[in-house]
């Protein structure tokens, strides 16, 4: 009987897996011209225990990137300005995302702390009883009379 293996999972877009060969092929550069933009410190590709270069699909994606600009006459400093502005765009994105993640979440808990509490028969006010979270105590507290 055959031995089953497991499914072939492709590497995510950050696994560094390409040769500057290879990188320098799918991005249209030369292999000259990654190292050079290493050295600028346009790009950072990951590295091996003997210390070769290893290019990811995001990797390479920049250097199609940069390889635009240039060919549009951007030079150089321009290019390395257009990436920083786009990292801090992307970074102020996912934290306003955060952002208003928190205040949907605190505009809950307000709404729920403002619900009106029921009443028992003697119309005292019961508490709102919510189920704890992991890790979480219940206090329960009672007026003496």
């Amino acid at each position: 009987m055959p031995s089953r293996r497991p499914p072939f999972e492709p590497p995510g877009p950050d696994a560094a897996v390409f040769v500057i060969s290879v990188a320098a092929e799918l991005s249209g550069l030369h292999p000259q011209t990654l190292r050079t933009y290493e050295r600028m410190g346009l790009i950072t590709p990951g590295r091996t225990g003997g210390g070769g270069r290893r290019y990811s699909p995001r990797d390479i994606e920049l250097l199609r990137e940069i390889a635009e600009l240039t060919s549009s006459g951007i030079g150089i400093e321009g290019v390395r300005r257009i990436l920083d502005l786009q990292n801090r765009v992307a970074a102020l994105a996912a934290r306003n995302e955060e952002l208003v993640n928190e205040l949907a979440a605190t505009r809950e808990a307000l709404r729920q702390a403002l619900t009106p509490r029921r009443t028992d028969a003697a119309g005292n006010k019961l508490p709102v009883l919510r189920r704890p979270e992991p890790g979480q105590s219940v206090v329960v507290w009672r007026r003496n009379r």
